[in-house]
């Protein structure tokens, strides 16, 4: 089978750069397409934006690279794509929960036909030649898990939070909060869901599981059925780890830490007392004493101070937040928040909880708090001061205060916007 890509150039916000390059479960989003895809197709050709797919004839799936998608869907739709021998396209209705809920706000990338939202991925039995494309609708599996309470004198329609989670996974990344979803409710919280079935209805895998914890005498969440440690880890005995977790190679974690349902990859440094619960923490992170992190991913080479508190938010590579700054996660007042669309818009993100967004290469001082949902462009840099304790709107790249330091030069611009030309970048 080939595999035709077609590029999208347009860079989500705040990073300026194209989904494809993002990092989902700490993984280029380029990387996870292959990797799904890799069972069932045996070369590959690219498509830049604006061009046409040549008319070649033999079996094809075809998408758009700004699609994240896991394996299991792949494999449900393909299999019943071979199976009806007609060319096909993935749809979804609104009463898919996991759809609407969830990939459907501040997303622009699925086309609307009548009760039906279709997907860029497509699937040509004899060659993208065909005409007559029918709606392949693959149920997502979801099941509805609840994450959070909010007390009712706080807010009294909010009550229980919850997640729609797909066992099968495919959401169009258009948006940061897109990144999130990805990561969280599709990747760990659908990880825990994958697992759980499994657990229940798999007698011989549960007895393996056990077994294997009785063995290790430990808990079943705290064995290695539950947590996989890769090579030339230091892992402290008073390290407290409860899986579903994975750790990558060349990790250390010290006294003290709790870990719960994380992916953490290579080249790790996990200091004492951090406090790490469903969160993706990209290679080469580094996290000071304290640092607590909920629902949140950190992309490669971060690094978070000591003291600071993030909650539901996305960080980009090589980016530093200070000792003691919180991004807070809740409107005291509004059960809803808005965010960047798609479109470049303020709209409903459908989340009455949502942490903020930091793009690349960005550094932010000591001791500020971040309202819910702001956005910190890339190659920002944030000194803490009287003037602004509290970040109440996005910064943008000419809000940065280097601009304002002798040092200026010494911070160089490497995430300019699309088409722009400046000569800070190298």
């Amino acid at each position: 089978m080939l595999k035709i890509i077609l590029q999208s150039t347009r860079q989500i916000k705040p990073f300026n750069e194209s989904a494809r390059e993002l990092r989902v479960q700490n993984k280029p989003l380029w990387l996870h397409q292959r990797d799904a895809l890799t069972p069932f197709v045996r070369r590959e050709m690219e498509i830049p934006e604006g061009e046409k797919i040549p008319r070649i004839k033999e079996p094809s799936v075809v998408y758009r690279d700004n699609l994240f998608f896991d394996l299991p869907f792949i494999e449900a739709f393909l299999s019943e794509a071979v199976k009806r021998n007609k060319p096909v396209r993935a749809a979804f209705s609104l009463t898919e929960p996991a759809f609407r809920e969830h990939c459907l706000p501040l997303s622009d990338s699925y086309t609307e036909d009548g009760d039906l939202y279709y997907a860029d991925l497509w699937y040509y039995p004899h060659g993208p030649v065909e005409e007559g494309i029918e709606p392949l609708i693959i149920d997502m599996q979801t099941k509805e898990i609840g994450y959070y309470h909010v007390p009712t004198y706080m807010a009294s329609q909010v009550g229980d939070l919850i997640y729609f989670v797909p066992l099968r996974s495919l959401i169009a990344i258009d948006s940061w909060v897109h990144v999130f979803i990805a990561d969280m409710v599709f990747g760990l919280f659908g990880r825990g869901a994958r697992f759980e079935d499994r657990i229940n209805n798999d007698l011989p895998f549960k007895f393996k599981v056990i077994a294997k914890a009785v063995y290790e005498g430990k808990q079943v969440l705290d064995s290695s059925a539950m947590v996989s440690i890769g090579k030339n880890c230091v892992i402290d005995p008073s390290a407290i780890i409860h899986g579903p977790t994975s750790i990558g190679d060349n990790v250390t974690i010290n006294a003290g830490a709790v870990i719960e349902n994380c992916i953490i990859g290579d080249n790790v440094n996990v200091s004492q007392g951090c406090q790490l619960m469903l969160s993706v923490i990209g290679d080469g992170t580094f996290l000071p004493f304290r640092a607590s992190l909920f629902m949140t991913t950190l992309m490669d080479n971060a690094m978070i101070a000591q003291n600071a508190c993030l909650q539901m938010c996305v960080i980009g590579r090589n980016s530093f937040v200070g000792a003691g700054s919180t991004f807070t996660d809740f409107n005291l007042l509004s059960d809803q928040i808005k965010a960047m669309s798609g479109s470049g818009v303020l709209a409903n993100s459908n989340r009455p909880v949502l942490g903020g967004c930091v793009g690349h290469n960005c550094r932010i001082g000591s001791g500020i708090i971040i309202f819910p949902a702001r956005m910190i462009e890339s190659d920002v840099v944030l000194i803490a001061s009287r003037d602004r304790p509290v970040i109440e709107k996005d910064v943008a790249y000419e809000d940065s205060d280097h601009h304002h330091l002798p040092e200026k030069g010494q911070h160089r611009r490497l995430y300019p916007r699309q088409g722009e030309i400046t000569s800070e970048t190298w």
